[in-house]
């Protein structure tokens, strides 16, 4: 067992290996109108407000579940019914969101680019210029079917120039890549418990302009996706509606606190850049090669192409790295035979160093005699700062 109570490490993009800290957490029982519960369900919309820079213009609406839910109760809620959205599509994520908007009976349209290409806002634009009645548009800030990081800024720029609205997924992005709602104009931004904030499952959160979500009153088709009446209820008496999920609440409060103790999203992004360079680099080392280019590759998961030898065989790759203590993921992409490794979670260049010597033992027992270097044993600078955010770097709020 790892110091983090595991028989193993998640090299995932969620669920993913969480601290002893926020396991024992969720030790201790909670009444869903306990006093004391309904003060740290308060505690958690304002430091998720504050990581954003929105507690003045914004409201955190949270929602049990995944992501999806999230998302899908976001969308439900802030899309017109006479709307329509556009959604921006780089991978899976952008056309889950499509999807959704699809099945709600809503007006939605779809602008496409390759999965290894980030989405473009000069493409946008034109797009917005020649399409009048679109009102909304929605993006994947790290689509993480392929790890890519897509330029929130400039997009946000022309979908504020254009006066429309802009909807952000930022599940894989939020607690570790910067967004500042005073830099970037979004109308809502939504995110998970488990991800680089590294909570547990199980609870979805959107960060919703004010002004927007007081004039969606029956907006929303379905009574327990409807983010307008969940927000009611936060505000009427400090409680969810239906059943809270007491102990994910418990625990992402824990998991905030040590959000800050590692300063904050900066110094969360610079361990997750040091895990992301230690294991580009040694999986290079080893044979391995990356399908992004350094440049749109985001420090959260990394898509690796899968060997073209034929004793490769992923299930059994799969297999030999979660016999030595690491869990992995497989690909996602339509085009190309991929796996996939994360970077986030409690885990530092030290396990990602670990992980790679159990990569080189697992290469060598399958018989892969083209992937057997000798792993990098120190995370490597970046030369090039390739995983750097766009943007302006700025502190998270409770930093400044």
């Amino acid at each position: 067992m790892n110091e983090t109570g595991n028989d193993h490490y998640l090299m995932t993009p969620g669920p993913l290996t969480t601290s002893r800290a926020t396991k024992e957490a969720m030790l201790r029982d909670w009444g869903s109108r306990e006093q004391e519960f309904i003060d740290l369900c308060a505690r958690v919309r304002r430091r998720i407000l504050d990581l954003s820079g929105a507690a003045e213009t914004h409201e955190c609406v949270m929602l049990q579940g995944s992501g999806t839910f999230a998302i899908e109760a976001t969308l439900q809620t802030l899309i017109p019914r006479e709307g329509r959205l556009l959604v921006l599509v780089n991978g899976a994520y952008g056309r889950r969101m499509a999807s959704i908007v699809r099945t709600m009976g809503r007006n939605v349209e779809v602008l496409e680019w390759p999965e290894h290409l980030p989405c473009e806002p000069g493409g946008v634009d034109v797009f917005l210029a020649q399409n009048p009645d679109v009102t909304d548009v929605a993006v994947v800030y790290c689509e993480t079917t392929t790890g890519i990081i897509n330029p929130i800024d400039g997009i946000a720029g022309v979908v504020k120039q254009r006066g429309r609205r802009l909807h952000i997924d930022a599940m894989s992005a939020f607690g570790a890549m910067p967004i500042d709602a005073a830099h970037i104009a979004f109308d809502s931004l939504t995110a998970s418990s488990n991800k680089c904030l590294e909570g547990v499952p199980g609870m979805g959160f959107s960060i919703i302009r004010r002004s927007h979500l007081a004039a969606c009153e029956g907006v929303s088709s379905s009574v327990s996706l409807d983010l307008y009446e969940q927000w009611r209820g936060f505000e009427r008496n400090g409680q969810w509606r239906f059943t809270p999920p007491t102990h994910v609440m418990a625990a992402l409060d824990a998991a905030l606190d040590q959000l800050r103790d590692e300063g904050g999203v900066a110094g969360r992004l610079g361990r997750y850049q040091r895990n992301c360079g230690a294991l580009v680099a040694g999986m290079r080392a080893l044979g391995f090669k990356t399908l992004l280019k350094d440049s749109q590759q985001a420090p959260i998961i990394v898509t690796f192409l899968s060997p073209e030898e034929p004793e490769f065989e992923f299930q059994r790759f799969y297999d030999c790295l979660k016999a030595r203590g690491f869990v992995i993921y497989p690909g996602k992409l339509t085009t190309q035979d991929t796996f996939r490794i994360g970077c986030i979670g409690q885990v530092d260049d030290g396990v990602v160093n670990s992980f790679l010597m159990a990569v080189r033992e697992t290469t060598k027992e399958m018989g892969l005699s083209a992937y057997q270097g000798a792993p990098i044993r120190r995370a490597a600078p970046h030369p090039d700062e390739r995983h750097r955010a766009p943007g302006p770097q700025r502190p998270a709020p409770e930093q400044r």
